[in-house]
């Protein structure tokens, strides 16, 4: 991982950043996270941020969802759709049983 360049979105974070590899997605993350898809290498990994998440869906960035889904019944935990969020029509296209749960992989529909 710290050999991966990786893009932050952020609104805490100021340059210079902790760490090596890293570029700050400045101003409109949209159009930034548009511009990076649009180059030769431009394929992208969000990982663990649901708000940047459904900002991408919002804008039709999002190629591919796969999600690791891990029953757990205690807690309230966070909705990856909150409650009055537009929600995306998604057409599953595979799934992995696991002994924890199930990833699930999906594409907009």
């Amino acid at each position: 991982m710290n050999n991966t360049q990786k893009c932050v979105a952020s609104t805490t974070l100021g340059e210079p950043l902790p760490w090596a590899n890293l570029t700050l997605l400045k101003g409109d993350v949209p159009k930034a996270v548009a511009r990076i898809k649009a180059r030769p290498d431009g394929d992208m990994v969000v990982l663990g941020s649901g708000e940047l998440v459904q900002t991408l869906m919002k804008h039709d960035l999002i190629d591919t969802s796969t999600l690791l889904i891990h029953p757990l019944v205690l807690g309230t935990g966070r909705r990856l759709f909150a409650d009055g969020s537009p929600m995306a029509a998604l057409r599953l296209v595979h799934t992995t049983t696991t002994t924890t749960g199930v990833i699930a992989t999906y594409q907009p529909g």
